[in-house]
């Protein structure tokens, strides 16, 4: 059994918290995180994604839909602690027919990346940005949306290796319109986005 705080033990790690291995708008996300991968991996910067179950966890490493480390928080542990939302089954339902899931899905099937729906599909995730020790939360992200997600640029932002964007990164997606940092984290603000 892995701790969560070994993880950052040593380097900087970006952690995704996906909502189910097998769910479509996840490998849109994971397969985005590839394209910065290699970057973080130069900066010494782990990328680690988490489930809630091992449900389609091997089909997902199999589909190679993610470059970083995976674990399971079966307990749900992290996610709790993270006040990552659940939605119901009329809010899952409103949520994948808006038009940022409509788009993730098109793309989603373009790319053929499949998916199913077995697993927890009303837990919704988000991602942790840990400088290395883990005494600096660099950036904290919740999922209202099952089809949000953080930007690549956003995360590599966090990291301060934005000058390593490659030309064309966009800066900002639909469904991040804002960023707000203090001196001690960036996040998202909280509030109703436009859907």
């Amino acid at each position: 059994m892995t701790k969560i705080d070994d993880i950052w033990k040593d380097k900087n790690t970006v952690i995704i918290f996906f909502r189910r291995w097998g769910c479509l708008l996840c490998r849109v996300w994971a397969k985005e995180l590839n394209e910065i991968a290699p970057i973080l991996k130069e900066n010494n910067v782990n990328l680690v994604g988490v489930g809630v179950d091992d449900t389609g966890l091997e089909e997902f490493k199999e589909g190679k839909y993610f470059a970083g480390d995976l674990y399971v928080d079966v307990l749900k542990q992290a996610y709790k602690a993270m006040e990552f939302k659940r939605f119901n089954i009329f809010s899952i339902l409103t949520a994948l027919f808006t038009k940022e899931s409509r788009e993730a899905i098109s793309k989603g099937k373009a790319e053929k990346l499949g998916g199913d729906l077995r697993g927890d599909g009303l837990q919704n995730g988000g991602a942790v940005i840990v400088s290395a020790g883990g005494s600096k939360l660099l950036y904290h992200f919740k999922q209202e949306r099952p089809a949000e997600h953080l930007s690549n640029y956003a995360i590599l932002k966090a990291l301060g290796l934005e000058n390593q964007a490659p030309p064309g990164m966009e800066k900002t997606t639909t469904n991040e319109t804002t960023t707000e940092c203090s001196d001690d984290v960036c996040s998202i603000p909280t509030k109703e986005k436009d859907k």
